[in-house]
């Protein structure tokens, strides 16, 4: 019986078996992990492009990924550890730090236009409100270059807050997209409410959709649903040719995915830059 206890006392608090207390304990160890990297600003985003579906195809934006290092110096993807801290405050500080990441990468290359990922809890967020006023101030254009996505899910926790905070950030020129768009299905009933230039369908929808009739079926009527309240539709985890036609063929106006290139920490618009001056 002691040596019972015993080991239950040694397991994480939380956990109920040692099947629990491994994963509480992994938890924890990326929790520690990412509030390391924050403190000796280890954080950095990665970059991927939005291609024109039409020509010239060339990038019509770059959306930002955050990205932290850890003690060994790897670079960590964010859904590896951004669905512990969502809904804490390390969340809210990761999004501020994209957020200065963003703009920092704005100012630095004037050609260029850059989405970052935020969640609704940020809205309020007093530091978060402090990095758009403070880069705004340096240079008012700034949001007119930068597009700030938020998930469905998110952006459904709170519609009434999102459609006030949208109206306040777009004074500034922000634009919006929805991300994940198809996964929830009552964002839909607010699209009048709601101020998003652009969708991005859910990836579920898009791998391999030029096989599957179900997946064509849906992905038309997103875009239907799309363009008849005049947003951009951008299609992501592009992965192939033949998806990218089909997509092209019922009228999505951009696509993501690797088929165009993985997120990369080194901004591909310097590489894209090099191409063009030699050509």
């Amino acid at each position: 019986m002691k040596k019972q206890q015993r080991i239950k006392a040694d397991m994480p608090e939380g956990s109920e078996n040692p099947l629990n207390a491994a994963v509480v304990g992994r938890d924890q160890s990326t929790l520690s992990m990412v509030e390391e990297a924050i403190k000796h600003n280890q954080t950095m985003l990665a970059y991927q492009p939005v291609m024109q579906a039409l020509p010239p195809h060339e990038p019509a934006f770059y959306e930002g990924y955050i990205r932290v290092l850890d003690a060994t110096g790897r670079v960590i993807p964010a859904r590896d550890f951004m669905p512990l801290v969502e809904d804490k405050e390390t969340g809210r500080v990761l999004d501020c730090l994209a957020l200065e990441h963003g703009f920092k990468a704005l100012a630095r290359s004037p050609d260029i236009r850059l989405s970052i990922n935020m969640s609704a809890r940020s809205i309020g967020y007093g530091r978060w409100t402090r990095v758009v006023e403070r880069f705004m101030r340096k240079d008012a254009t700034l949001g007119e270059r930068l597009v700030l996505e938020m998930s469905e899910a998110s952006a459904m926790a709170a519609p009434e807050l999102v459609v006030d905070f949208m109206g306040r950030m777009q004074e500034h020129g922000i634009a919006f997209a929805l991300d994940s768009f198809g996964a929830g299905t009552s964002v839909i009933k607010y699209f009048r409410d709601f101020f998003f230039d652009a969708v991005k369908i859910d990836g579920q929808f898009i791998r391999g959709v030029h096989a599957n009739h179900d997946n064509q079926a849906m992905t038309r009527a997103l875009v239907s649903v799309a363009k008849q309240f005049d947003m951009l539709v951008v299609a992501e985890s592009v992965e192939s040719r033949e998806d990218a036609e089909f997509l092209v063929s019922i009228g999505v106006d951009c696509l993501q995915g690797f088929l165009f290139g993985a997120p990369s920490v080194n901004p591909p618009w310097i590489d894209d830059l090099k191409k063009r001056t030699r050509a």
